[in-house]
């Protein structure tokens, strides 16, 4: 394509793109959500890199043929619809959990969700139809698709899954550029490259060349430094804080048999069972998951005796458990934290709760039913704060998602040493969901430079180090233990950590400042 948008090049691939900016009606449209659909192999738990150089190069090519601001609009939407339809399909395995119940409610979530996720990328393509020439559409649908996934991980509580920085952590070189630019900032790096990539169609033989070199040498210019920041760190599981050894218990109990008062205290006993089966001397701490203590263990002195016994000498038991107040009632998903003689030494409760999981926005209008609140629905807690329990290292709590909000999982007046998520990831079975859910929690590790501890009550559980590196992991659908030392810290306060999106923000600026020159200097060109 030369600037105009029109196909002139020579070969296959101008010739591609020239019948893709032709395309019309449903051909258009299915086009562009097939597309979308490859777009998530990139992701994990697959990660096939070059899926990122089909998909974006075809959504590039086919803006070319958006013929109004409306057309762009629908492209980016119908790309949307494909990407998040296929990517997160897991979510309707949570409402075939209790069928009974929930079914019908199936094609609200895997249909009408992503049709309102892609309204962002919807807005993303219609930046970028503003765009006259190739070079200035990449730079716009670089920068829109960008600013479009920090506005799904804000907006209406957001959420920031499936974000196409998350195709980067399959490589942990790659992943290291989030210690500087966050998650988003690698999103735009990684799109920037893809559509980059887009410009291999035009007539120009040295232009070919420069964006093929162009696509190339930002994944590999972040990968070096990745690899040189690698390279200065302690191999993996190396480092290690000096007497804290944990114990996470991975009880696999299915979710249907969670909460369930017959099951309550097998369940119990399974948890205090593997919390003392062939332990090493040197475990200082138990974890359980997310309310692996279905009842309210403030409440039940003879439980948390029972527990006690269990809890090894100066140590503490973390659990997830259920709080309530009686008046006025409300009730809270906590963690709470117990020492050697059976006392509540610290609670936290999860403030960012799940839509429609924990609670139902605007619940009042809505005749919607809350899945994991049974009906009654939680109460947001305070926000991200740091517990100091004994010996153990001060830590920040997190409950299931909360660990997918870059930024927000610490309280920066009071900087933890590492993070500890406890969840349930039973209602995904097995499914992309949890493998996403890993990696998104790499991701904040790598991005706060802090060791990052996950207990999930099916798995996947895993200790990641200050890099982001997995130490060790327990599988998805296993019953066992992950007995580990706590990764130490790395090497300091990371860019991010300390400057947040401010980088990520700047990139953002220098894509729109350069698509305005361009358009200038055309303009200046044309008038010539």
């Amino acid at each position: 394509m030369d600037d105009s948008g029109s196909a002139v090049g020579a070969g296959p691939v101008a010739g591609t793109a020239h019948r893709l900016q032709r395309l019309a009606g449903w051909r258009r449209r299915g086009t562009a959500f097939a597309a979308g659909a490859v777009l998530t192999l990139a992701l994990p738990p697959v990660y096939a890199f070059p899926a990122l150089y089909l998909a974006f190069p075809v959504l590039v090519w086919m803006l070319a043929g958006a013929g109004d601001r409306r057309a762009a609009f629908g492209l980016g939407w119908w790309f949307g619809f494909g990407y998040f339809v296929v990517g997160l399909y897991w979510i309707g395995n949570a409402l075939l959990t209790f069928a009974e119940l929930h079914a019908w409610f199936l094609p609200l979530a895997n249909f009408g969700l992503p049709a309102f996720l892609a309204l962002f990328t919807g807005l993303a393509t219609l930046i970028a139809g503003y765009g006259q020439s190739d070079v200035q559409r990449v730079l716009l649908l670089t920068a829109g698709w960008s600013g479009a996934e920090w506005l799904r991980g804000h907006v209406l509580t957001g959420l920031p899954w499936n974000l196409t920085g998350h195709a980067w952590v399959g490589s942990d070189a790659l992943l290291q550029s989030a210690s500087v630019v966050g998650i988003y900032g690698v999103g735009l790096m990684t799109v920037l490259s893809a559509c980059t990539l887009a410009l291999v169609a035009g007539a120009a033989k040295r232009r070919r060349w420069v964006a093929v070199f162009a696509a190339a040498a930002i994944p590999l210019a972040a990968w070096t430094g990745g690899a040189l920041r690698l390279g200065a760190a302690a191999p993996v599981g190396e480092a290690a804080v000096d007497g804290v050894g944990l114990r996470i218990v991975q009880a696999n109990i299915p979710q249907r048999e969670k909460w369930r008062r017959q099951f309550q205290r097998r369940n119990l006993e399974l948890h205090l069972r593997l919390s003392i089966l062939d332990r090493p001397n040197w475990i200082s701490h138990v974890i359980w998951p997310e309310t692996a203590a279905t009842f309210f263990l403030e409440e039940s002195e003879t439980a948390r005796r029972r527990i006690a016994e269990v809890i090894p000498a100066g140590g503490a038991l973390i659990t997830g458990a259920p709080r309530r107040r009686e008046k006025p009632f409300r009730i809270w998903n906590s963690v709470v934290a117990l020492d050697g003689d059976g006392a509540v030494a610290a609670t936290y409760d999860k403030s960012h709760l799940v839509p429609f999981g924990e609670y139902v926005p605007f619940g009042r209008y809505l005749p919607f039913v809350n899945i994991a609140g049974g009906g009654i629905g939680y109460s947001p807690g305070a926000g991200p704060r740091t517990l100091r329990l004994g010996n153990l290292p001060p830590v920040s709590p997190l409950i299931c998602f909360e660990a997918i909000f870059p930024g927000a999982v610490l309280d920066p007046d009071d900087r933890p040493s590492w993070l500890l998520n406890l969840t349930n990831d039973a209602w995904y079975g097995a499914t992309a969901g949890p493998h996403q859910h890993l990696a998104i929690s790499r991701v904040r590790a790598a991005e706060e430079g802090l060791p990052f501890v996950r207990a999930a009550y099916t798995g996947i559980s895993a200790v990641v180090d200050s890099y982001g590196r997995v130490v060790s992991k327990l599988g998805l659908g296993q019953r066992g233990v992950l007995d580990a030392r706590l990764p130490a810290e790395g090497a300091g306060i990371t860019p991010y950590s300390r400057y947040g999106d401010a980088a990520y923000l700047a990139l953002i600026a220098v894509m729109l400042v350069t698509s305005v020159y361009l358009a200038g200097r055309d303009r200046r060109r044309d008038r010539t």
